[in-house]
């Protein structure tokens, strides 16, 4: 049986041992453990009970990581995306009014229309049509709406009726919290140390209890806990509300961030082909769509690959072995993480802002000199935290660029690469003009 799991998980190939990948496994979940207090303190301001967002989060990374690890075999972790979180709670369900009811059934309906798109072959398409700078600016747009709100949270910048935004009081006890935090990750980051964010959220409401900050009590917890979110989706307010634009703005940002993860990943860990295609990529969409179905199933947002999945790769890990030791260690989270409580916002918020600034070491990537690609990226960035709107960056991104192309001349020699690219540009604009009517 060991000689057939070795023989399935490629060990020899790719020259790695079960002691390696297994190790690669725990530093995988310790850099990305923070999303089972983050992910909960996000979406609990929705309403959410926070022991069942807790228990669905270690729950639904536990299944997209053994999955993505036992049908995929790649050393990939998934969880709840941030950005995608913060869409849920800060722009569906507060700014819209949604329920969050109404915002898990968006959830579910973007990850079954990714497994129909996976079958046929079009999410490989769409994947193909948009120039990989744009997927950066996309992550680099979601990092800096992630920091507003981290500093937004921590008070450290406040709402100003003269200059739109301005400094909070520092020496608000919660604001100097929060900075302590950010100091605390910030070394611990240059320190290398992997855990820092984990470690920087536990410290940061160590501190805050220290200066009796910290109102906490101890609740009673049962995985039963997880009734009050598991199966609660509302399908037909969907319908009802025309939230079809959440679904797609829930599908096409997980597109982006997953495919940035997994061409970051792979490259790290030499799983490429010589002609830059990623294998199996038909089997990683399967297991992200499937996530992020259970996900809001069990009561949470999105589900998607972590770039943190790049710390195991670090270590060693190269086989989906670490997926699935990463996945098993959320699973044994879930019987204990939901007693820890609600997590303060002077505690997350560090991690919110240091998350966001992480988002855009992928802006490097980006071809500044060349004005076809460095204007579509630049509003794609900026729109987005400053719309507080994920979909109306990708909107002016993506519309620029194809109506760059349109009028350089450009499209006439690429339209049959690209035809997918201007479909979606035309969706887009006719997006606008019902945004202008309403």
């Amino acid at each position: 049986m060991r000689k057939q799991l070795e023989h399935y998980f490629g060990l020899a190939a790719h020259r790695t041992t079960w002691r390696t990948e297994i190790l690669a496994g725990f530093t995988t979940f310790i850099t990305m453990a923070y999303i089972i207090f983050v992910n909960p303190a996000i979406l609990h301001e929705t309403g959410m009970p926070l022991a069942a967002v807790t228990a669905a989060t270690c729950l639904c990374a536990a299944f997209g990581s053994i999955l993505m690890g036992a049908f995929a075999n790649y050393p990939i972790a998934l969880a709840p995306g941030m950005g995608l979180n913060a869409y849920f709670t800060y722009t569906v369900v507060k700014g819209m009014g949604v329920p969050w009811q109404t915002a898990l059934g968006a959830v579910f309906l973007s990850g079954v229309i990714f497994l129909l798109l996976t079958f046929t072959g079009i999410r490989q398409l769409l994947v193909g049509a948009i120039p990989h700078q744009l997927h950066a600016a996309v992550g680099g747009g979601i990092g800096l709406f992630i920091a507003f709100i981290g500093f937004r949270n921590a008070a450290i910048i406040v709402p100003s009726a003269a200059t739109t935004v301005a400094l909070g009081n520092l020496r608000a006890p919660h604001t100097a919290l929060a900075i302590f935090g950010l100091l605390l990750i910030a070394v611990l980051q240059v320190l290398r140390v992997r855990a820092s964010m984990l470690i920087g959220v536990l410290g940061t409401m160590l501190a805050g209890v220290l200066f009796h900050q910290v109102h906490w009590q101890p609740t009673h917890y049962s995985l039963s806990a997880l009734r009050d979110t598991a199966f609660k989706l509302d399908l037909a307010g969907v319908r009802r509300i025309g939230a079809f634009e959440i679904v797609f703005v829930f599908l096409f940002v997980d597109l982006f961030d997953n495919i940035g993860t997994l061409v970051a990943v792979a490259q790290r860990a030499n799983l490429l082909t010589r002609d830059h295609k990623i294998p199996r990529l038909s089997r990683i969409f399967f297991a992200d769509a499937s996530a992020t179905i259970v996900g809001s199933l069990a009561g949470t947002s999105t589900v998607t690959s972590y770039i943190e999945s790049s710390a195991g790769v670090a270590a060693g890990g190269r086989t989906g072995i670490t997926a699935i030791v990463t996945g098993i260690l959320f699973f044994l989270s879930l019987f204990i993480a939901p007693l820890v409580g609600a997590i303060p916002s002077f505690a997350t918020s560090p991690a919110l802002i240091l998350v966001g600034g992480l988002m855009l070491t992928g802006l490097g990537d980006i071809e500044w000199t060349n004005p076809a690609i460095a204007i579509p990226a630049f509003l794609t960035v900026t729109t987005i935290p400053l719309t507080w709107s994920i979909a109306n960056g990708l909107s002016f991104g993506l519309t620029s660029y194809a109506l760059l192309r349109v009028l350089t001349g450009q499209a006439r020699h690429t339209f049959k690469k690209e035809w997918m690219l201007y479909i979606l540009s035309v969706l887009f604009l006719l997006r606008f003009a019902y945004l202008a009517n309403q």
